[in-house]
């Protein structure tokens, strides 16, 4: 049986979240669409009637749980760092094998409904969380933690303004970032972005480093113009993938009830 609890390297600040809750959601609500009937069966199997949009946000909702593990360890679940002059597997393991692990305890049906269900919702968040620029981070900034910036006048910093700041600032609920951005993704996109491979997922994310790293430190209008086009694909992106990920396991999932 293997190790359930695969723990990331700490490459970012440990105060650094993931996309917000509404990036998570945007794209859980995104992928829904795109899941095909095997894999409706199986989140329904495991997670019950909870949606693959509120199981997304699960893993930074845990980092307030007063048990210890994951007051040290949860926030390590959620980066992977790329250097710009070389790439290599962190032996520690990263997030790259951190979803691979996880992948299969969702599909081991000898482990505890309790822990397949954990370990979905964490693939789940890792798949979105990847397809934000700033969790393949570049090895010198933190996820561009340490790149101190004025968001419309607020002290902020590169990273949060990619978590949480662009989006916020629309004033949408994540439904409605869904129903719009949806009718956007054509055929041919949806079957274009249909990777399964991470490491896709991450190179993109970190070949947009030179557009999106501003060349001043106060951030306005002109940046949310500049940014929102790869904002609202990246998030279009990490919904698709993360259908076509679970599609997938849905493939390789053991008929019969569990153990």
């Amino acid at each position: 049986m293997r190790v359930f609890i695969v723990l990331f390297t700490l490459l970012f600040s440990l105060q650094a979240l993931a996309w917000g809750k509404q990036g998570h959601r945007i794209s859980s609500a995104i992928a829904e669409p795109y899941l095909s009937p095997e894999a409706k069966a199986m989140v329904s199997e495991i997670l019950g009637v909870e949606t693959i949009a509120e199981a997304s946000t699960w893993p930074d909702f845990m980092r307030s749980n007063p048990d210890t593990f994951w007051q040290r360890q949860s926030p390590r679940l959620h980066y992977v760092t790329i250097p710009i002059d070389k790439l290599k597997p962190n032996k520690k393991g990263d997030a790259f094998s951190g979803l691979k692990d996880f992948r299969a305890n969702t599909l081991d049906k000898t482990l505890p409904l309790e822990k397949r269900q954990l370990a979905l919702r964490f693939a789940i968040h890792i798949i979105t969380d990847l397809h934000q620029p700033l969790h393949a981070g570049n090895g010198k900034d933190r996820g561009a933690n340490d790149i101190k910036v004025k968001f419309f006048g607020q002290d902020s910093n590169l990273h949060r303004v990619w978590d949480t700041q662009l989006i916020d600032h629309e004033k949408l609920s994540y439904s409605e970032w869904a129903s719009w951005l949806l009718p956007r993704i054509s055929e041919q996109q949806a079957k274009d972005w249909c990777v399964t491979e991470p490491m896709v997922w991450a190179l993109e994310s970190r070949n947009l480093h030179d557009k999106i790293y501003p060349g001043r430190k106060n951030l306005s209008w002109q940046y949310v113009y500049k940014s929102r086009k790869i904002l609202r694909l990246r998030l279009q992106q990490g919904g698709v993938r993360l259908a076509c990920y679970l599609n997938q396991m849905a493939s390789d999932y053991p008929k019969g009830t569990s153990e």
